[in-house]
């Protein structure tokens, strides 16, 4: 997941709103949006290493995963893959998560981790430092950088995600699935260097990538709501951006 846009505890009905895009090789293996049978997840599945991208559960927990962009940095320790899997399936709230995973953090490859439960949320990450932070109500923003680092794609998704809430929606997401689906790129003089080279960063500034080998994977979007009601609905992509089927679950504590 390389693009995430969140509302939490500030709409009326959902406790946490989430619309993200999952950029990855499309030669890596991967299960659509599910229920597992050998956990209680909701999400889709990395046949490669195991775990998920994004996940729910049924107790109202969620969490996301994205790594950083840096070439520089070695891509060394343990699959970021299963941060989400042991959040989801473990018994530690998201305050005492937070607390235990900065100890290990520097033990995985660089990421970042979105986690929440009915209660709290935070954000944690193991570059520059390691550090874990409480979410405050309001919309928030993470792509490849850090928390709330305003990128181009990354500050129009908010400023997207703001506007569905202030024309007062609540199960029309259709305009937040358009919002994922943009490719418009940004101007060079407001393009991040993460050492990548303008080409690349021209390619990767858009909301959605198309690409032969590498794009967007998924998009989805997570609605939980206060009542412990909620939904998961992901619609998948393969390689130039081809659409390949949409899914849409339940949740409910």
């Amino acid at each position: 997941m390389c693009l995430i846009t969140f509302a939490w505890q500030v709409h009326p009905r959902w406790r946490l709103l989430l619309a993200g895009n999952r950029d990855e090789f499309h030669a890596r293996p991967s299960a659509p949006l599910s229920r597992w049978n050998d956990a209680r997840i909701v999400g889709g599945r990395d046949l490669e290493a195991g775990g998920t991208w994004l996940g729910v559960t049924p107790t109202g927990r969620c969490c996301v995963v994205t790594n950083v962009r840096d070439p520089r940095d070695p891509q060394h320790g343990v699959s970021r893959g299963l941060l989400a899997t042991d959040y989801l399936t473990g018994t530690d709230d998201a305050v005492e998560h937070a607390q235990k995973l900065v100890a290990t953090a520097s033990s995985y490859r660089p990421f970042n981790l979105l986690t929440f439960d009915v209660e709290h949320g935070f954000y944690i990450s193991n570059r520059p430092s390691s550090r874990a932070q409480l979410i405050d109500p309001g919309v928030h923003g993470l792509s490849n950088a850090d928390f709330n680092t305003p990128w181009p794609k990354t500050r129009a998704l908010m400023q997207r995600l703001q506007a569905w809430m202030d024309a007062g929606h609540e199960v029309d997401f259709a305009p937040l699935f358009r919002a994922l689906a943009d490719e418009r790129q940004a101007p060079d003089e407001l393009l991040p260097d993460t050492g990548v080279g303008v080409e690349r960063e021209r390619w990767l500034s858009s909301a959605f990538i198309r690409g032969e080998a590498y794009g967007t994977r998924a998009s989805t979007i997570v609605a939980m709501g206060y009542d412990g009601k909620g939904l998961i609905i992901e619609r998948r992509f393969g390689p130039n951006g081809h659409f390949e089927g949409e899914s849409e679950l339940s949740i409910s504590t």
